[in-house]
């Protein structure tokens, strides 16, 4: 085959790519190019299934469906705003970075900040306050008053403190003979008021047990009474009586009978020995025994 005879017919017949749109024959197969089609007239294409269609139409069972092209309106589409209340229902996407959510949040989170520092300031005042009350109740808290019970101080011992010389009520001598403990006379200078009668009994005493830090010669106070008169009695030191009797004299000018206002006190020096000693005051034959006793204590004596 040769350009220009490629078993055409007619010239305008010789087209190469005939054979896509040319009949490949009919019901007898006659026809110039013996396919067994219709002859063929000059200038007007066959049809067939091969024959160039339009783009987007295909034909599938015998029936021919249209694809939509790009750019054109689907027929069965209808814009929502046409149909009934179709404005209505549109919604609209919300636009990237709206802001209404984020402003309900932040004001959750303030709410909550805010709640927060309330409750902080709320405590620290309560501390405060409590802070200052207890302070105020201390400062404002008063003293004991007379209603209130109050710890007993602790009682002075009878034992002297070292240094110091020991000093005693004649209640807690040791009595004897006859003599005994009264309260009958208004001013004795004990802690009680009481003192030791009964002196003027012959072989009555009172003997004071007592220790002392160094030997040596002290002297021997005694506090007594006597009613307007003078007295005196005998000093025995550790068994030994003295020679010289202790003398009990009205030094206070007290009247006759007045035992209330005869209370003084005498003296006399006494050899004693380190640690415990006994002093025994009594009334002996020749005394003059009438007198009352309240106090018993030690002196250092005089240079």
């Amino acid at each position: 085959m040769t350009a220009g005879n490629n078993g055409a017919d007619t010239p305008e017949n010789d087209d190469p790519f005939g054979y896509l749109y040319r009949s490949e024959g009919g019901e007898g197969g006659a026809g110039p190019s013996g396919d067994g089609g219709p002859a063929r007239q000059p200038g007007v294409p066959r049809t067939s299934y091969n024959q160039v269609r339009a783009v987007g139409q295909r034909q599938y069972g015998g029936q021919q469906a249209q694809q939509q092209s790009y750019g054109q309106q689907n027929a069965h589409y209808a814009a929502p705003e046409t149909l009934p209340g179709g404005g209505e229902r549109t919604r609209q996407a919300p636009a990237y970075g709206n802001q209404e959510p984020r402003r309900g949040r932040n004001g959750l989170l303030i709410g909550a900040v805010a709640v927060v520092a309330v409750v902080c300031i709320g405590i620290g005042v309560a501390m405060l306050t409590n802070s200052g009350d207890s302070t105020n109740d201390t400062a404002k808290k008063p003293g004991p008053t007379a209603g209130d019970s109050v710890e007993p101080s602790a009682q002075p011992s009878t034992k002297p403190s070292p240094g110091a010389l020991p000093k005693d009520d004649a209640g807690a001598l040791r009595l004897g003979g006859g003599a005994t403990t009264a309260k009958d006379v208004k001013g004795a200078r004990t802690a009680s008021g009481s003192y030791v009668a009964g002196m003027n009994t012959p072989g009555a005493s009172a003997t004071w047990t007592l220790n002392a830090d160094t030997a040596g010669q002290y002297k021997f106070w005694v506090g007594y009474g006597v009613p307007g008169k003078d007295a005196n009695l005998t000093i025995t030191v550790n068994g030994q009586a003295l020679t010289r009797p202790i003398s009990l004299n009205n030094f206070a000018h007290a009247p006759d009978g007045a035992w209330d206002k005869g209370w003084t006190k005498s003296w006399s020096l006494v050899q004693l020995n380190k640690g415990t000693n006994t002093i025994k005051l009594s009334c002996e034959n020749g005394n003059q025994c009438n007198v009352n006793l309240d106090q018993v204590w030690l002196a250092p004596p005089k240079p």
